[in-house]
């Protein structure tokens, strides 16, 4: 008899695999043999508890999306803003294995309906989340404008930081720019 919560422990090993081989050799190179094996696990396991190659990698895109996700809220709009951008920065999303996962999942998504959904709602979700906070400190088109802006310096900062493989202290400031952009927005409108 299977122990309890194993299969959640397997599933999550063996997302952790994808994002590694993923991370080494492209989407088109993840093999499932090459996943399996960094998994220590058998090939069977991967359609046992995914039915496919496709179903692992958009579960994996879907962990790293997840990572996105605020767990806590913070008490005012400010810091929801703060905490948005500390998220789309943090060291998860930082680190080596993640920005060239998601560098191939970006690509991959032009040409995978099912991947390019997946980036739609993480778009989607930005923008909703940033337009959230922002209207309650702006008007609504300045809070519309200001959370477009922030979504794409977020993408922009985080995608030139992944591109050029910067280290921590490159993200951190990038971070910090988009800190600073959500600054002069309220500052400009919420003082005449």
């Amino acid at each position: 008899m299977p122990k309890v919560g194993m299969g959640s422990l397997r599933r999550q090993q063996l997302i952790d695999a994808t994002i590694q081989v993923v991370a080494e050799v492209g989407l088109k190179g993840a093999t499932i043999s090459l996943i399996s094996k960094r998994a220590g696990m058998s090939s069977g396991i991967i359609s046992h508890y995914f039915g496919s190659k496709q179903s692992l990698i958009e579960a994996s895109v879907q962990y790293l999306l997840s990572q996105l996700k605020i767990s806590d809220s913070p008490d005012t709009p400010y810091d929801r803003l703060m905490k948005i951008v500390d998220l789309n920065f943090s060291s998860v999303q930082q680190a080596d294995a993640s920005t060239k996962t998601w560098l191939s999942f970006w690509g991959q998504s032009m040409h995978d309906p099912e991947l390019y959904r997946l980036q739609e709602i993480n778009k989607r979700r930005l923008v909703s989340n940033l337009r959230y906070s922002f209207k309650q400190l702006l008007d609504s088109k300045t809070a519309y404008d200001a959370a477009e802006v922030t979504a794409a310096l977020i993408d922009g900062f985080w995608l030139r930081c992944a591109l050029s493989r910067a280290n921590q202290e490159k993200f951190n400031q990038a971070k910090e720019y988009c800190k600073k952009y959500i600054n002069e927005v309220l500052e400009q409108h919420t003082h005449p």
